[in-house]
């Protein structure tokens, strides 16, 4: 009964520290649904050798997707004009950063950690995407039609209704009202599942693993790097679930770098996503992807260490220090109000895996892409000439 209270106890303070910024992170990226245009996706991202890659990887860094989500999304980019390196680059990017893993790994971690996560994601997605254009076939630069239809109701296709006449059809308020609830119905329900599944697992190591057994095998070094990287790669996991297993990691003795392994390694492989990448861009696409990942970790990750050995700061000491900012009644507040948003995604998740929902076949649908960069599901079957954009009834 003690196991299972402090199992508990662990999450639910967890859950007190993350709340304000992951409610943070979702507002962030509710904004960027609706005023993020698709319009120069393919024209930015489509020629060159290095300009494209390094937009792709900065593009992909804020977005909230996880390492599955993304891969429709990059599938979308790459028919829209983008090239196969930049294509790399942002599903990297992507899956390992995102404004709400950010403020979640702010809440949790430390600044240093806060900063490194995306750092890194950037440079290794960056590598990866200039090797993929460096070493890789040649390609035609073809710049197919973005999808530019209104992202909040579906009211324009982008092609017959000219921008400026368009910009009269929503508010600001309705862009903003719209944003927060496609944060809180559509980004949070990818991510809430796993979220708590996370919280849980961090429970359990708090409560069941020795420390001086995690000191003793992840407390730093090349060994460490290699078994997180082992452990991280066949993984699925998305960022922000990512984000309380690591800090629960840390406290029980696993060096800082042994923690980012796990924080890029884990969301950004997985066995769907390799699979799903060797068949979208080949095997050598896949093969520098794969490498470049777990290079880069292993690397940032040793690096990581010995700034914090160099500065003599302590991860255990410094970890969750930031939540003094966030007074105790807002944080409760905050952990309450996820809570009540997450018994629908969390139900119909669980309802989904117990064969309760799909009205159609899977292969009725296609995954497309809504406004650039997020997606939307439509049926493909008899109605595949309906409007774009238009959910199926």
């Amino acid at each position: 009964m003690n196991f299972i209270i402090n199992t508990l106890s662990s999450a639910w303070q967890l859950l007190l520290e993350s709340s304000i910024y992951i409610l943070f992170g979702l507002l962030v990226s509710g904004i960027l649904r609706v005023f993020l245009s698709p319009a120069s996706v393919g024209k930015h991202l489509g020629h060159g050798r290095f300009k494209p890659v390094f937009k792709a990887a900065f593009l992909g860094i804020p977005i909230p997707l996880c390492s599955c989500g993304v891969l429709p999304a990059a599938v979308s980019i790459k028919k829209q004009g983008a090239n196969n390196g930049a294509t790399t680059a942002f599903l990297i990017s992507t899956p390992e950063s995102g404004v709400d893993s950010i403020a979640i790994t702010y809440a949790l971690l430390d600044p240093i950690m806060t900063i490194a996560r995306p750092v890194v994601a950037f440079i290794t997605a960056t590598v990866a995407g200039i090797l993929e254009n460096l070493l890789g076939r040649k390609q035609k630069n073809v710049l197919l039609e973005p999808d530019l239809s209104c992202p909040v109701d579906g009211c324009c296709d982008g092609l017959d209704c000219p921008p400026d006449l368009h910009a009269k059809h929503h508010s600001f308020f309705n862009k903003i009202k719209f944003g927060l609830k496609y944060a809180l119905t559509e980004v949070w329900a990818d991510i809430a599942s796993w979220f708590f599944l996370g919280l849980i697992l961090a429970g359990l190591i708090t409560s069941l693993i020795p420390g001086n057994l995690m000191a003793k095998f992840l407390g730093g070094g090349i060994h460490s790097m290699l078994l997180m990287l082992a452990i991280g790669i066949p993984l699925y996991i998305c960022a922000t679930a990512s984000t309380p297993i690591a800090a629960a990691l840390i406290l029980k003795g696993v060096s800082p770098g042994a923690a980012l392994v796990f924080l890029l390694a884990g969301p950004a492989t997985n066995i769907t996503s390799l699979t799903v990448l060797f068949g979208v861009l080949g095997k050598r696409a896949a093969a520098i992807y794969l490498a470049t990942i777990s290079v880069a970790t292993v690397l940032f990750g040793l690096l990581l260490d010995g700034i914090y050995g160099y500065f003599g700061i302590s991860a255990q000491a410094t970890i969750s220090g930031t939540n003094a900012i966030i007074p105790q009644w807002l944080q409760w507040l905050g952990a309450f109000f996820l809570l009540i948003v997450s018994v629908k995604p969390i139900y119909q998740s669980v309802a989904s895996r117990l064969g309760k929902r799909h009205a159609y076949p899977k292969s009725d649908f296609l995954y497309e892409q809504g406004n650039g960069i997020f997606l939307k599901r439509r049926h493909f079957g008899p109605e595949a000439g309906q409007r774009k954009g238009q959910n199926p009834q």
